[in-house]
C-alpha cells in the first residue's frame, strides 16, 4: 500500500479543521454576551444631558455620602441577606396564611427630646372581603404614654377608596414655646394631650394623581399639665411671664369636624416617586367645640403648589413647594391652641419639634431632593424657610423667617422605617443661629 506524504496528511488535517474553527467563531458572533442584571434596581445609566454638571457639582458631597457610605454597604448587606435567605425567613415568621395576607411586626420609635415607644403593627389584607385592608398600630411607653390606631380601608374600585379610622393617644411630653413668630427656644415647656378621634373618609382619583378627599369625624381633646426631664410644665412656665396661658389649656373640647381636599397633579399615579410634573393642592377643615362653646367654632384652610423635576428619570427628583395655612375663628370664642396653624415635626419645617411654631397663619417655601440609595431605601434632603404669623399673615416680615434643614432615610417596608436628622434656626433678625436639633429613628407615628 502506497503511503501519502506527511505534508499531504498535515494539509488535509488543517483543511478539515478550518471549517470547524470557522463554525465556532460564527457561533460566538451570533451569541452576544449576556447583559449584566440590574442588581441594585437603579436602571440603566442614562446618557449625560447638557447643563447637568452644575447640580452634579453642587450635590457631589451628597452623592459621595449616599454612594460610598450608604448605598454600596447596603447593597452588599442586601446580597448577603438574600444569599442567607433571611428576608424569606423573616417574612414567613411574621406573615401567615397561604398568601401571607395576615401578619404583624414589632415597631419602635426613638425621638430625642421625647419619650420613646415600643409596640406592634398588624395587617390583614382582603379582610373578610376582597380589597378590604385592616391596619392596627399600637405603641406604648409604660406609665407615660400610649397611642393606638385602627384603620379599615376598602378599595371600592381602582379609583375610589373608603376608609374608617379610630385613634386614641395620650402623652405628657408635648412641647409648647408660646405663640407667634418670635417664640423663644429657651421657653420650652410640656403639656399633656389626650385625644380620641373617629372619622370616615372617601378618596377619589379622577385623572393621573389628581384626587379629591371628603372626611368627617369627631374628636375629643383634653389638655393638662405635662412633664419631661427637667422641662417645666406649660402653666409653670406661663407663670414666669414667658408667654400667656394659651386658650384651651386646662380644659377639654369635643369637636365634630368636616374636611375637604382637592389636588391637581399631572404626574402618573404609578410614577409619583420618579416623575416630573406639577401639583396644586387646597384643603379646608371646619370644626367647633360643642362641649364648651356650641355657638363658636373655627375653620382651618390653606394650600400649596409644587413643581417636580426628575433629573434623570430614575427617581432623582428635585421639587420646590410653596405653602400657606390659616386658622380663623367662627363666633366670639378664640381657637384652642392645638387647632391653630402649626409647623414642625412631620408638618413642614422638619428640623423643629412637632408643635414648635403655632399661630393664626403660616407660610413655608421648601426645596427638596429625593433619590434612591439602594433597593427599598430612599434618601431625602430638605431645606426650607418659613414661620407662623398673625391673622392672614399679618406681621409677615422676611427677617422673621426661620431656616430648617433635614436629611432623611426611609425603608419601604410594611410598616416603613424612617431616620431623620434635622436642624432649625432662630429668626433671621436674631442671627439665624441653630437652636433646634431633631433626631428620630423608627416607625413614624403616622403612616
Amino acid at each position: 500500500m502506497r503511503m501519502k506524504p506527511l505534508a499531504a496528511i498535515a494539509a488535509a488535517s488543517c483543511s478539515s479543521a478550518a471549517p470547524a474553527a470557522q463554525a465556532q467563531q460564527d457561533a460566538a458572533q451570533e451569541s452576544p454576551k449576556r447583559a449584566v442584571p440590574d442588581y441594585d434596581g437603579r436602571g440603566a445609566r442614562p446618557d449625560p444631558e447638557p447643563g447637568l454638571w452644575v447640580p452634579r457639582i453642587l450635590l457631589s458631597p451628597l452623592y459621595f455620602t449616599s454612594e460610598y457610605i450608604l448605598r454600596r454597604p447596603l447593597a452588599e448587606l442586601t446580597r448577603a441577606a438574600e444569599r442567607a435567605r433571611l428576608p424569606e425567613a423573616f417574612y414567613d415568621f411574621f406573615a401567615f396564611g397561604p398568601d401571607h395576607k395576615i401578619g404583624f411586626a414589632p415597631v419602635a420609635l426613638i425621638e430625642f427630646g421625647f419619650n420613646p415607644s415600643v409596640g406592634i403593627y398588624g395587617f390583614w389584607d382582603d379582610a373578610l372581603v376582597k380589597k378590604n385592608h385592616v391596619r392596627l398600630h399600637v405603641e406604648v411607653w409604660p406609665d407615660d404614654w400610649y397611642a393606638e390606631t385602627l384603620t379599615d380601608r376598602w378599595e371600592i374600585d381602582s379609583n375610589n377608596t373608603l376608609q374608617v379610622r379610630g385613634a386614641a393617644f395620650k402623652r405628657p411630653d408635648q412641647v409648647f414655646y408660646g405663640l407667634g413668630p418670635d417664640s423663644a427656644q429657651y421657653h420650652q415647656s410640656r403639656y399633656t394631650e389626650a385625644r380620641l378621634d373617629a372619622s370616615a373618609m372617601l378618596q377619589s382619583y379622577v385623572w393621573r394623581s389628581t384626587r379629591f378627599e371628603l372626611q368627617g369625624g369627631l374628636r375629643k381633646v383634653d389638655l393638662s399639665p405635662g412633664h419631661y426631664g427637667s422641662d417645666p410644665s406649660l402653666e409653670a412656665e406661663a407663670r414666669t411671664g414667658a408667654f400667656p396661658l394659651p386658650y384651651g389649656f386646662g380644659r377639654g373640647y369635643t369637636a365634630p369636624y368636616g374636611r375637604a381636599l382637592a389636588s391637581f397633579d399631572t404626574r402618573a399615579r404609578e410614577r409619583t416617586a420618579n416623575g416630573s410634573g406639577v401639583r396644586i393642592e387646597g384643603q379646608a377643615e371646619g370644626g367647633g367645640d360643642v362641649e364648651q362653646a356650641p355657638a363658636s367654632g373655627w375653620i382651618r384652610w390653606g394650600g400649596s403648589a409644587t413643581t417636580y423635576v426628575d433629573l434623570n428619570d430614575h427617581g432623582r427628583v428635585l421639587s420646590l413647594t410653596g405653602m400657606v395655612a390659616f386658622s380663623d375663628p367662627l363666633g366670639d370664642r378664640p381657637i384652642p391652641f392645638t387647632e391653630l396653624a402649626m409647623l414642625g415635626g412631620d408638618n413642614w419645617l422638619h428640623g423643629f419639634f412637632p408643635g414648635r411654631l403655632r399661630d393664626r397663619s403660616a407660610a413655608v417655601l421648601q426645596l427638596e431632593y429625593d433619590w434612591p440609595i439602594a433597593p427599598l431605601v430612599n434618601g431625602s434632603l430638605q431645606g426650607a424657610v418659613g414661620n407662623v404669623f398673625g391673622e392672614h399673615l399679618q406681621g409677615f416680615d422676611p427677617s422673621l423667617l426661620r431656616v430648617s434643614a433635614g436629611l432623611g432615610l426611609s425603608v419601604s417596608m410594611k410598616p416603613p422605617i424612617e431616620l431623620l436628622l434635622g436642624f432649625g434656626t432662630d429668626t433671621i433678625d436674631r442671627g439665624a443661629t441653630i437652636d433646634s436639633v431633631r433626631l428620630s429613628v423608627g416607625v413614624p407615628r403616622l403612616f
